[in-house]
């Protein structure tokens, strides 16, 4: 895959509804408790093209909920919501109210292993109902004209040979899905915890590779392990997309080589204290509204990876961040304990 060409938004016509494709080389995984509105505002400071990801929002949540879940600002584009759910009805109309709301995307989440996910029929306990999947699909897709795109594993259980996985894409993207993110683990949906089948299930990029190759027509990104700016351009060379998690959380940073590294951006990125300086105001504003100011500056925890005085502004905020009557002060205080040059 040629990096240097630059894959702009381009119309899909598929089975009579017009979509646009996202120019996903690079986006960031969907995370629960950690990929809010807040952290996403953050991660657009530093990277103008990485595409982002809300956490997964259940059908349930959104329909019979009392808060408002589908949230997000504005300059947060292109940003994608990921949906947990399985019930064709709800998913459409969920999908509908997402693209009311005005994302880029829906995202159908058929990787996650917990229990409690299972209990409610959906995550990576769907890689065994490709037909139900590929419901979802057709009536998301009647109704919305965003994308309807689909984030899975290589397999589950003992259910892990290629085959499987090529017929689960196969049977999906026949109800146009043409866009799916593989997470190069499978999942043990009974034995391992969440966390567990992030890391101990064994990584299989080729397989990924190859059903990029049996599905040319589709657009495949790979999840999992993948921790540098040099992986994600090697993954590129074979695939349309790469989507990285933990690694950016924890260094947030990361992103300001994505924009010139994977979209050949000439554009200045801004240090770690100038995205700090450009929190502030955003953090102000949101406090007035009733959020708290713990809730926004953790995510700022790892702003300063491998910098002098990284830990004390890590401790600083850590400290201090979490007390009830915090403010902006905190931060600016932090900054004191980290290089200028940074």
């Amino acid at each position: 895959m040629n990096t240097q060409t630059p894959k702009t938004v381009a119309a899909l016509e598929t089975q009579g509804t017009q979509a646009k494709t996202l120019d996903h080389r690079f986006s960031v995984a969907p995370m629960l408790d950690w990929t809010d509105r807040h952290s996403r505002y953050m991660y657009r400071l530093i990277s103008k093209h990485a595409v982002l990801y809300t956490e997964m929002v259940t059908t349930g949540a959104i329909l019979f909920g009392k808060g408002d879940y589908l949230a997000f600002n504005d300059e947060e584009h292109p940003v994608v919501v990921q949906l947990g759910g399985s019930d064709p009805k709800a998913m459409a109309e969920c999908a509908k109210r997402c693209e009311e709301r005005g994302y880029d995307a829906v995202n159908i989440n058929v990787g996650c292993p917990s229990d409690r996910v299972q209990n409610g029929m959906f995550g990576a306990c769907l890689m065994a109902n490709p037909a139900l999947v590929a419901d979802c699909v057709q009536a998301m897709r009647d109704v919305v004209n965003i994308p309807i795109t689909v984030k899975t594993r290589i397999g589950i259980d003992d259910s892990d040979e290629y085959q499987f996985l090529q017929d689960f894409v196969g049977k999906v993207s026949e109800a146009g899905c043409t866009d799916f993110t593989i997470h190069a683990r499978k999942a043990w949906l009974n034995g391992l915890s969440p966390k567990e089948n992030r890391d101990i299930p064994p990584l299989n990029y080729e397989r990924v590779y190859q059903l990029k190759k049996d599905f040319p027509q589709l657009q495949i990104s790979i999840n999992g392990g993948i921790k540098t700016i040099a992986d994600s351009l090697e993954h590129l060379r074979h695939l349309d997309g790469v989507m990285i998690g933990r690694e950016v959380y924890q260094n947030p940073m990361f992103l300001a080589q994505v924009d010139s590294a994977i979209y050949n951006s000439s554009e200045r990125t801004p240090s770690a204290v100038e995205v700090v300086e450009k929190m502030l105001p955003y953090i102000e504003r949101q406090m007035l509204q009733g959020a708290r100011f713990w809730h926004i500056a953790r995510h700022m925890l790892g702003l300063f990876i491998e910098v002098p005085g990284a830990r004390q502004w890590r401790r600083h905020l850590s400290e201090n961040g979490h007390k009830q009557d915090a403010t902006i002060q905190v931060l600016s205080d932090a900054l004191s304990f980290v290089s200028k040059k940074h």
